[in-house]
């Protein structure tokens, strides 16, 4: 079986939706919070982190509904394989990454605690309504505990997260205006997820692949387009700790946030593969990322292009087929 020209239109228009949509969502989302007073600690944490991830919810959501497992647990383990290789890799090549280990050490830990929690949900073979309930209760429980300590006392992590807010100052002016963007955001969205789903479903049969290296790879990086926009941008602006920030925070909430509403609204069977190797690849991967983290290293140039060709070298293990169900 070939893959036809109306579904490469579909993949592409999906990708593209799913990028213009999520800027767009975003814009509207950050300019409504700031008319309704949000603090920019929240907005950072929450309205950009919910913004950015939003294909993966939709993406994830459809495919969960249409059966599609392997796309829809591949696109958030794939997604955080592309933050923290491609994403942080291309934000170091453009600026080197001076790391201030206290304003990401929570959110550092957070996510190998959150990561190490999918795993075993993942090596139960099925991620469960409660499971699903319980981690976006975490993050909820993480993202009070943080704003309530930053109304204490003032950290640096929190000064992260308002200088994320702070990156997005082209936004809209009008309420009405803003609104128009949320919805023209959410629409786009929705429909490049449908678009990618079904044309990544197709791909998949036509050319012999699972739907789980699907997922894990063209539609993770489709899903990832609005955070690789907002990384380099903040790295061309030489705002590397935001891009850094950025990256650690998209993946957390890809974890509790949106496989944990998507799994407590349809449960969702983990493919063997991905049980097999691709959730310890993606453990591997944070281990490896984040040590310079922890250490308070730079994430230099090299570094960078270390983290650019690993992730070339996942992609091209899904592809050549190596692991198989």
């Amino acid at each position: 079986m070939t893959v036809d020209a109306l579904t490469i239109i579909k993949l592409a228009g999906g990708f593209v939706l799913l990028f213009c949509g999520g800027e767009v969502l975003v814009r509207g989302s950050v300019s409504l919070a700031r008319r309704w007073q949000v603090s920019p600690f929240l907005i950072g944490a929450t309205v950009i982190a919910f913004g950015t991830s939003a294909p993966e919810l939709v993406v994830s959501l459809k495919a969960a509904f249409d059966g599609a497992m392997g796309i829809a647990l591949g696109n958030i383990v794939g997604s955080n394989i592309a933050n923290q290789l491609m994403i942080l890799g291309i934000a170091a090549l453009i600026a080197p990454v001076i790391v201030n280990r206290r304003a990401v050490l929570r959110d550092s830990l957070a996510l190998v605690a959150a990561m190490a929690l999918l795993t075993v949900f993942v090596a139960m073979g099925e991620i469960t309504r409660w499971q699903g309930a319980l981690m976006f209760i975490l993050l909820a429980a993480l993202i009070i505990y943080s704003y309530w300590s930053e109304r204490r006392r003032a950290s640096p992590s929190g000064e992260l997260h308002a200088k994320e807010a702070a990156e997005h100052q082209d936004v809209p002016h009008s309420m009405s205006t803003a609104l128009i963007f949320v919805v023209a955001g959410l629409a786009c969205v929705a429909f490049g997820a449908h678009l990618l789903v079904d044309a990544a479903v197709v791909v998949a049969r036509g050319i012999g692949m699972s739907e789980a290296v699907i997922g894990l790879t063209v539609v993770a990086v489709g899903s990832s387009l609005p955070e690789l926009a907002t990384t380099i941008v903040a790295a061309y602006r030489k705002h590397a700790d935001v891009a850094l920030g950025n990256v650690i925070g998209s993946s957390l909430f890809n974890i509790l946030g949106i496989l944990g509403l998507v799994s407590f609204i349809h449960p969702i069977d983990a493919p063997h593969e991905i049980v097999a190797f691709d959730i310890w690849i993606m453990l591997g991967v944070t281990a490896f990322v984040l040590a310079p983290v922890f250490a308070g290293m730079r994430i230099n140039r090299p570094v960078g292009g270390i983290f650019v060709a690993l992730y070339a070298g996942f992609i091209t293990v899904q592809y050549l087929g190596f692991i198989k169900p």
